[in-house]
């Protein structure tokens, strides 16, 4: 059996950027509106700044304003709701994203639900998540999303196949879910307390690994030919200074099995940041009740 297709999360993502960078400039030269993005990072995380500094090179490459709030790890919970504040009525801002995770004194749902849901381009806000229960959200949340448009990249229509998610958070597990459910798959989300689970994986016409654990997901796990989106980046131990970066997925093994999959990393990764500048962009259109692009 020939080994799966591997799915080009940098290639996808290049495309969707340069597709949201064309309808920006649209934007601004027929409206005269300049989609703006305000990043907030609190603390010193490393992963995190790496982050914030990708997204704001990719804003502005997309032609885009990026305006970034780097604040010490001690700032507390009210002076961070403040800036939300300032930011939410700032006309220029049509995207607000506050790095997580926070510093363990400050109440990630109380910033969440700071942010003007019409601003919240990650889809975290309690009011955007009820949309999409409700099959109504324009701000999807950009990881599933992301997962979506790489999955459709193989199977343009996913009704009727069945999906399985192994992993339940809410940024993540959950809202794919949602998502595979708006494009008419059946869906099953399994976690830590599902029984059989590598019975369960086998079911797969489409795989989603959300759990954060490395490789869990064995070789023998997957269906024959299924396709695998891989969301995890966990850095392992392999002797070297820096560790080495693998899925929740065995790709060496999974490869051989499914019939295409992301890698990691250069998978899921990439298409992340690409959702984010399209949420700004729609976030903009909206905010201007303007017609939404087709991106």
């Amino acid at each position: 059996m020939s080994e799966a297709t591997i799915i080009d999360g940098k290639a996808i993502a290049a495309d969707l950027r340069k597709k949201v960078g064309e309808a920006a400039a649209k934007l601004k030269s027929q409206h005269g509106i300049t989609p703006g993005l305000a990043v907030i990072l609190v603390g010193e995380d490393p992963a995190s700044q790496v982050y914030v500094r990708n997204k704001g090179r990719q804003t502005v490459k997309a032609g885009m304003q990026s305006f970034e709030h780097r604040l010490p790890e001690e700032t507390g919970e009210a002076d961070l709701i403040a800036l939300i504040t300032v930011l939410n009525g700032n006309d220029e801002v049509h995207g607000i994203l506050v790095q997580l995770p926070l510093p363990g004194h400050i109440r990630e749902d109380r910033i969440i639900e700071a942010i003007d849901p019409m601003k919240d381009v990650d889809g975290f806000h309690p009011i955007n998540v009820g949309r999409l229960a409700a099959g109504q959200a324009v701000l999807k949340p950009c990881t599933p999303l992301g997962c979506i448009i790489l999955a459709k990249t193989v199977n343009p229509d996913l009704a009727g196949l069945n999906a399985v998610v192994v992993g339940r958070s809410n940024i993540v597990g959950k809202p794919v879910a949602q998502l595979l459910l708006d494009e008419n798959a059946t869906v099953t989300i399994a976690h830590s307390k599902t029984r059989d689970l590598a019975l369960l994986t086998k079911t797969a016409d489409i795989l989603v690994a959300a759990v954060g654990r490395p490789e869990m997901i064995k070789g023998d796990w997957v269906k024959p030919g299924a396709t695998v989106i891989d969301v995890g980046i966990n850095r392992i131990d392999d002797g070297s200074e820096r560790g080495r970066l693998v899925g929740d997925v065995d790709f060496d093994a999974a490869r051989k099995i499914a019939g295409a999959i992301t890698p990691v990393p250069g998978g899921v990764g990439p298409m992340t940041i690409a959702c984010l500048l399209r949420n700004s962009l729609i976030a903009a259109c909206i905010q201007a009740n303007i017609d939404i692009p087709e991106i």
